[in-house]
């Protein structure tokens, strides 16, 4: 394991101590706020270290088994151990780097996923329903939960825009990376002579706010409408002013919910929606700051960068951003996401230890 993780692992294990000390202190204990935040790192904290316990006693182990290798009568026994410590110990180090990785408060919340048809016409709207299902389908894989908050469909089909809530375990973690252009080249069903085509779409997915670290709003900073919902729903959604419409006098930003039977559910959805809006400004900002500084491929929440591409004739899905081709794209466009997001998310782990590798020799 190279030196600057084993000095980042001993420093947890430094930490262990102080925070065991802390947890027993009277004060501590009766300051409930304190005694919980301490806690919950104490738990985090104390999986590392218990891992890198482990590192260390096989270590030991494995030196030991090397030098009775000279032993004939130990040779054989001493052979097993030294491949058994070997592989535990390789398994150990990728578990202790993932560990260390910086993480995102926001990864384990639910994500509003944004789809708008862009260049191409009505193909690109058609494109942005195949997007949706493809979104859901691998929702559905994860024992995820989806919900339409909002959309404006096409004449023939698909969607000029959507946005669909889902929610389950990790799942901003897991789509994060799917924000940007999304380009397609196929024979569209309208085209009669054969002519590949293509048409974009753009993809924003945002955490949504956790209620408790939201940024506050000021109320009077909203001009709230309420209009007369369309699009699939009976009699209902057709003859109340149920949806609602929120913008953001000083960004400018909107955000509307028409998929709840009442105003107030509208309303209360459409302001999540607006909240991690604003939030994912505040952030693509400090991202931009960052990249200032150093050039991240990955994260850079720049909407209007094409990320992907959809080669239907060739079969091909191609993800710019890691050079990243797969030839399955039909199972793909049914929900088999899997490894695109398994080769996304070990990019961006990559990139954070080669940070922390120049963090600790700077």
């Amino acid at each position: 394991m190279k030196p600057f993780l084993i000095q980042q692992l001993e420093r947890y294990a430094l930490r262990l101590t102080e925070l065991d000390f802390l947890l027993s202190r009277e004060d501590i204990m009766a300051d409930m706020t304190q005694f919980l935040k301490l806690s919950r790192e104490h738990a985090e904290v104390s999986a590392v270290a218990s891992r890198f316990a482990r590192f260390q006693q096989r270590s030991a182990d494995l030196a030991s088994a090397q030098a009775m290798l000279g032993d004939e009568d130990l040779r054989e026994m001493a052979e097993e151990e030294v491949a058994s410590a070997s592989a535990e110990l390789l398994t150990l180090e990728a578990e202790l780097q993932r560990m260390l990785l910086p993480k995102d408060p926001d990864d384990a919340r639910p994500a509003f996923v944004e789809i708008r048809a862009g260049t191409g016409g009505d193909e690109s709207a058609l494109f942005a329903g195949d997007l949706l299902r493809m979104y859901t389908r691998y929702a559905e894989s994860q024992g995820w939960r989806c919900e339409i908050v909002s959309e404006s469909v096409s004449e023939l089909g698909g969607y000029k825009e959507v946005v669909v809530r889902i929610e389950g375990d990790q799942v901003y973690g897991a789509l994060k990376f799917e924000s940007g252009g999304h380009r397609v080249q196929r024979v569209p069903a309208t085209e009669t002579q054969g002519r590949i085509h293509t048409s974009a779409c753009t993809v924003a997915v945002l955490a949504e706010p956790d209620e408790a670290e939201a940024i506050k709003i000021n109320p009077s900073d909203l001009r709230i409408d309420t209009y007369r919902a369309s699009g699939a729903g009976g009699q209902h959604i057709n003859k109340t002013d149920s949806a609602v419409r929120i913008t953001h006098l000083p960004t400018g930003i909107v955000a509307e919910c028409q998929d709840g039977r009442s105003q107030h559910s509208n309303k209360a959805q459409a302001l999540k929606v607006l909240t991690a809006r604003i939030q994912e400004k505040d952030r693509a900002e400090r991202a931009a700051k960052d990249a200032a500084e150093r050039k991240s491929l990955i994260g850079s929440g720049d909407r209007s960068d094409r990320i992907r591409t959809y080669n239907f004739p060739q079969g091909r899905l191609t993800d710019h951003r890691i050079n990243l081709t797969l030839y399955k794209l039909l199972s793909i466009m049914e929900g088999d996401l899997q490894d695109v997001v398994h080769a996304l998310q070990s990019y961006e782990a990559a990139e954070q230890l080669a940070a922390l590798e120049i963090g600790a020799t700077a």
